[in-house]
């Protein structure tokens, strides 16, 4: 039998990965490990396999050598997969490499020269501003599925299931039931919401803080309208119908 010579054993396609940032203001082992059971709960599932970006930037200059086999491990026990360093000086380069880890390189765009103002017009008309960009889906999201909207809003009209994952970087409203995971804000917008016209979710995030309803929703709000927004650290949900909070 012939070959499909037209078909290649390999394809290589620029892809868009989401990945979270994990800040670093510590490198001390234990000190991470108490961080981060206390941000999950002991929750098994708090973070999915999700990749990882280590970002360094807020340790200091004095900080101890980073044992970054050990820090992927537990990142791993927390079921983050570490993929790449952030902000990493050039000594650390090395031994970031050599731990499997990739060198994620922030380059900052250079400044054009500054040009002198040009003299204002007699009357100029201030143009509208763009719409905000926006993502619609009209089919429901199964389980397993990741739905994300960059730089956009994120809106559904059909049910978002448990199991299933939907992310923006501006706000998303679902009007639906909403169960699953919804995190807005993604590229940390903390004037994002979540709306619902169902609140069931499983777990919510507004600008990478995060919250679990591993007992429920209160039983006023549990599939009822409701919103989520962030409160300075906290999340609250708010419901729709009246003015309460919880």
């Amino acid at each position: 039998m012939l070959k499909n010579k037209s078909r290649k054993p390999i394809e290589i396609k620029i892809a868009t990965v989401v990945a979270v940032s994990a800040i670093l203001h510590d490198s001390d082992p234990m000190a991470l490990e108490a961080a981060l059971q206390e941000m999950t709960g002991g929750t098994a599932d708090f973070f999915d396999n999700e990749f990882a970006v280590i970002d360094v930037a807020a340790l200091g200059s004095d900080r101890p050598p980073t044992d970054w086999p050990q820090l992927i491990s537990l990142l791993k026990k927390y079921r983050l997969n570490a993929v790449a360093v952030r902000n990493a000086p050039a000594e650390m380069e090395d031994g970031i490499i050599a731990s499997g880890l990739s060198i994620d390189h922030v380059v900052a765009a250079r400044p054009e020269p500054a040009a002198p103002p040009p003299p204002p017009p007699a009357a100029v008309a201030t143009p509208p501003r763009p719409a905000a960009s926006t993502m619609i889906i009209d089919t429901p999201i199964r389980a397993g599925q990741r739905i994300y909207a960059r730089d956009a809003d994120l809106v559904i009209t059909a049910t978002v299931n448990n199991g299933a994952e939907i992310i923006a970087d501006g706000s998303i409203h679902v009007y639906a039931p909403l169960r699953g995971r919804a995190l807005a804000g993604a590229s940390g917008d903390t004037s994002a919401r979540i709306f619902a016209a169902s609140m069931e979710a499983e777990l919510v995030s507004i600008a990478g803080v995060y919250r679990t309803f591993e007992n429920g929703l209160p039983p006023e709000q549990k599939g009822q309208p409701a919103q989520i927004r962030l409160s300075g650290d906290r999340i609250d949900v708010l419901s729709l119908n009246s003015a309460s909070r919880n």
